[in-house]
């Protein structure tokens, strides 16, 4: 098996119109493995052979960040399924613990006992624009390896 490198990055996310969304500044920089899936698509190929100091601007399409939009993941349900939720209100997110996985759901509107719900990733159909700056590279360990993720900072 081939052995993957750990990188560290710090990063800004802007929306469409320039302005951050997401920033590590101030924060811990973000670390992920190249190839174990740990950030999206668009970012491990940006940095793919990339170094230390590299500092680099990228567009990522949603088909390499989060998908676009999926209709299916939206859907109605009745208000019942919220009980206990006294002030339920539009942007409300909600854990759902139906089916195998749990899902974060956004509460997108409200019509009388229905509930519109949408289980999107809130970036999904979203085109992303980061600023990266490359802290640090190495090689994975072999704890890492088996993991299929950073497990030192």
């Amino acid at each position: 098996m081939q052995r993957s490198s750990i990188y560290t990055v710090h990063y800004r996310l802007k929306n469409q119109e320039g302005e951050v969304v997401d920033t590590s500044d101030g924060a811990e920089p973000l670390q992920f493995m190249l190839g174990a899936g740990n950030v999206i698509q668009g970012l491990e190929e940006a940095v793919k052979d990339r170094g230390i100091g590299d500092c680099l601007e990228v567009t990522i399409p949603p088909e390499m960040a989060y998908g676009e939009i999926n209709p299916e993941l939206i859907r109605k349900v009745p208000r019942s399924a919220f009980a206990g939720v006294e002030d339920l209100k539009p942007g409300m997110k909600f854990q759902t613990n139906s089916g195998e996985d749990a899902q974060i759901v956004q509460v997108v509107a409200i019509d009388g006992n229905l509930v519109k719900v949408d289980a999107n990733h809130p970036l999904a159909g979203f085109t992303l624009y980061f600023e990266l700056e490359i802290i640090n590279k190495r090689a994975a360990t072999d704890d890492e390896m088996a993991a299929g993720q950073p497990l030192e900072p």
